[in-house]
């Protein structure tokens, strides 16, 4: 049937009440979605991944075809699949001809680059519409930002604070402060019994999927076998409120938490549904406002949660939008140095490192000091180039889109922004990873020694990466402190832990051609 609204829908965006399904005439409309290898292979992503978008694209299908509404579903083994979003938006449209094309603005900076091309490869009208997923517009984020010297999340956060209501009493915060971070810093206590999460047996749809993921990205990285994310709205439902009600009460205390055989402690694990489109993250936060008002939850532990979603998921996802796409370019440090091939191999001999990359491999997940304060710790201390630790965070975690992972490696994790994100970079020395875990325990590095053989070699990179850009940050009144500890040092210490820092780089990460500054 000629005429019509053709609607695309991407793999991240499995919402009903899209901006792009808004006045659907399933009479006369199509919905398009289509499982495509460029986007599978963009970069190298885990297994896991590819498994949990294309399961969750084949589930909200089959949902808008219980509606009625006439969905054009391209699988990626279909013969004639074009390989790519725009080759398969042209060939509906030849199939179809519809008077015009809606989408929803995408999360990435690429996929919009290609959304524009799409009227004048097609001969049909396009219109692309605002994401209303998340809380905060891009022109919302602009018109804050506007004549601000510093873009700092914290006082985005208030803002958001305030306009949804979220945590606030007669126009103060809750509690009398704006965030409880200072609370939420504990290690985990020897024999805390830990929740285990909701499991989602793999349906016919997922295991189908999980088929086709090890014929065609066998070869790639990560595992398939402990696959468990929510692939319908009605399994992320599910898994928010067991969070809500089995690991929310004890989230705040221990979300900087880290230890050996614990991949999940205490968090929520809701981040792929809510990057998926899933989950509703003003309702998620409700529920959580919800606990604490009701005094099944702490405030910290609510606190600290909403903060995550109303400040750091919409201030990245504004931040990404605001600066794209010079913000990818930046590399302010002048990181450029090859990433080691133990973030795919998890045979670095640091306990630490080595058990966020198993965990990684094993469950394409992390949580946030893991990727911040380890791997991410490592790649800022060690020089990485941003271009390839930006790759790897964005291939090996499923809850991994643009929008979200750039901003938060390249501003958090390793500093590439020069400080538009942070007002200091997150290095530390393995004390830090000894306090907030028990990886040090079993570790054949000894984390009390600097230099020598049986040396933590965070500790040694710490030092040197201070050293290496004193210049930056010596002016830095946070970092004050840890210049004047350096001068209280013995030289001849100071420049055997460069010495010895700088040989183990040479060897697990020599240096490549650095882009500029």
């Amino acid at each position: 049937m000629a005429g019509g609204t053709l609607r695309v829908v991407l793999g991240d965006q499995l919402t009903r009440g899209l901006s792009a399904l808004d006045g659907l005439d399933p009479a006369s409309d199509t919905v398009l979605m289509a499982e495509v290898m460029g986007e599978c292979t963009y970069v190298p992503h885990h297994k896991a991944k590819i498994a949990l978008v294309l399961s969750a694209m084949r589930h909200h299908a089959a949902a808008l075809e219980a509606e009625g509404v006439r969905v054009d579903y391209v699988r990626l083994d279909d013969p004639a699949n074009s390989g790519s979003l725009s080759g398969e938006v042209a060939r509906a449209v030849r199939g179809h001809r519809p008077d015009r094309i809606v989408a929803t603005e995408p999360g990435e900076w690429r996929v919009l680059e290609a959304m524009r091309g799409w009227e004048c490869e097609t001969g049909t009208a396009v219109e692309i519409r605002p994401d209303r997923r998340f809380i905060a517009s891009r022109e919302d984020f602009a018109s804050w930002a506007k004549g601000r010297k510093s873009l700092r999340m914290e006082f985005f956060y208030r803002e958001m604070r305030r306009r949804t209501g979220l945590l606030m009493v007669d126009g103060e915060p809750a509690g009398g402060a704006w965030n409880f971070d200072a609370e939420n810093r504990k290690p985990l206590p020897k024999g805390l019994r830990v929740p285990a999460p909701p499991r989602f047996e793999p349906d016919a749809i997922t295991r189908n999927v999980i088929a086709l993921v090890s014929e065609r990205f066998g070869g790639n990285f990560g595992a398939l076998e402990a696959f468990n994310f929510p692939v319908s709205i009605g399994e992320a439902q599910a898994a928010r409120d067991a969070f809500i009600r089995d690991r929310l009460p004890s989230f705040g205390d221990y979300q900087d938490a880290m230890a050996e055989g614990e991949a999940f402690l205490f968090h929520s694990l809701l981040s792929t549904s809510l990057n998926l489109g899933l989950l509703d993250p003003l309702e998620v936060c409700r529920a959580a406002e919800a606990a604490w008002r009701e005094g099944r939850a702490p405030l910290n532990a609510v606190e600290g949660f909403i903060r995550q979603i109303i400040g750091w998921r919409e201030y990245v996802r504004g931040l990404y939008w605001h600066l794209m796409p010079r913000y990818a370019t930046l590399n302010a440090l002048g990181a450029d140095r090859a990433l080691p091939g133990f973030y795919w191999t998890a045979d670095s001999g640091m306990a630490c490192i080595d058990a966020v990359v198993s965990q990684t491999r094993d469950h394409a997940y992390a949580h946030h000091i893991q990727r911040l304060m380890v791997t991410g710790n490592f790649a800022l201390l060690a020089g990485i180039d941003p271009d390839e630790i930006n790759a790897w965070y964005l291939a090996v975690y499923a809850d991994a889109f643009e929008w979200v992972e750039l901003p938060n490696t390249h501003g958090m994790a390793i500093h590439a922004d020069g400080g538009i994100m942070a007002s200091k970079p997150y290095a530390a020395s393995g004390k830090y990873i000894d306090r907030m875990s028990d990886h040090c325990r079993s570790c054949r590095h000894d984390v009390r020694q600097a230099t020598g053989p049986q040396a933590c070699p965070f500790n040694a990179l710490y030092w040197n990466f201070l050293a290496r850009h004193r210049d930056r940050f010596e002016g830095n009144p946070r970092m004050a402190q840890m210049y004047r500890t350096m001068d209280r040092m013995d030289a001849g210490k100071v420049a055997a832990m460069r010495r010895q820092a700088e040989a183990f780089l040479d060897r697990v990460a020599p240096r490549r051609a650095g882009r500029a500054a």
